[in-house]
């Protein structure tokens, strides 16, 4: 079991940056990948990156953040962050860190809500025009 805890959002107006930041805790051994998921108002959760833990922790993103958001993650510190740059107010959205472990159905590319193991709360992100 792992537990998932998010920081770092807010309100920025358009063009500005903002990091966030998850903090993982528990059984995290088998966790082998994690990744930072987004639900705009009436849309359904996507996946917008996704970190290998181990091997050549190797990225992904969705063509939407692609360019503009950068995920990286700490091992020794156990955290996983996002930094958002030149944000567009279509990125309003609450944003929500996962991990996904050992023994799931889930893959690290493509990502696949019903694969992850673990979400955390949320954190919402407001990008003002």
């Amino acid at each position: 079991q792992v537990q998932l805890a998010e920081s770092g959002g807010g309100s920025v107006q358009a063009g500005g940056s903002v990091r966030l930041s998850c903090a993982a805790s528990g059984n995290t051994y088998n966790m082998y990948c994690m990744a930072w998921w987004r639900q705009r108002p009436g849309k359904e959760r996507e996946g917008i990156a996704s970190i290998y833990i181990a091997g050549g922790r190797s990225t992904y993103y969705a063509d939407s953040v692609k360019g503009r958001f950068t995920i990286s993650q700490d091992n020794a510190k156990n955290t996983l962050d996002l930094q958002m740059n030149s944000l567009k107010p279509e990125d309003t959205a609450m944003y929500y860190c996962a991990a996904v472990s050992a023994g799931s159905n889930g893959y690290c590319y493509p990502m696949e809500a019903q694969g992850i193991t673990s979400w955390g709360k949320g954190t919402l992100v407001t990008v003002s025009s």
